[in-house]
């Protein structure tokens, strides 16, 4: 089965960086994931003043997201990451190696921001996916 994503880690001419694909194209729905925080179900904070729990939180629930519309990591072509504090970044990026294995890695950016929408958060991340046209959105063969 051919993907319907092509990763280009490092474009002839672009230098090969570590953790994000430099050009990403793929075939199909575009799903795109609101900026995603450290929230339960509930609405509530999970991780106060952790960045690793909220980190962890953060990707939960764009899994969850993600499944919603037919989704997975896979999928995923385009993370845009935005911190409060850019020392962060090494957990960031243990947590994403965790939900997204390497050779599947997406284009990113990241972003350390004055502040976020709340203080108490310190880390949001937006996704941007495509999923193949024959794929039910909702699918159980995407979780």
């Amino acid at each position: 089965m051919t993907s319907h994503i092509t990763r280009h880690h490092a474009p002839e001419g672009v230098f090969e960086a570590a953790g994000y694909s430099n050009c990403v194209v793929g075939e199909g729905r575009i799903v795109a994931i609101a900026g995603q925080v450290s929230r339960d179900t509930d609405g509530n904070l999970v991780g106060a003043g952790d960045f690793r729990k909220q980190a962890e939180q953060v990707f939960e629930n764009l899994r969850l997201s993600l499944a919603a519309a037919g989704a997975t990591f896979l999928d995923v072509i385009k993370l845009n990451y935005y911190l409060a504090d850019m020392a962060d970044i090494v957990t960031l990026r243990e947590i994403r190696i965790a939900a997204i294995e390497d050779e599947n890695r997406p284009a990113s950016t990241a972003v350390q921001v004055g502040a976020l929408f709340q203080p108490e958060f310190l880390l949001e991340v937006e996704a941007l996916a495509v999923v193949p046209f024959d794929r039910e959105v909702g699918s159980e063969a995407a979780r």
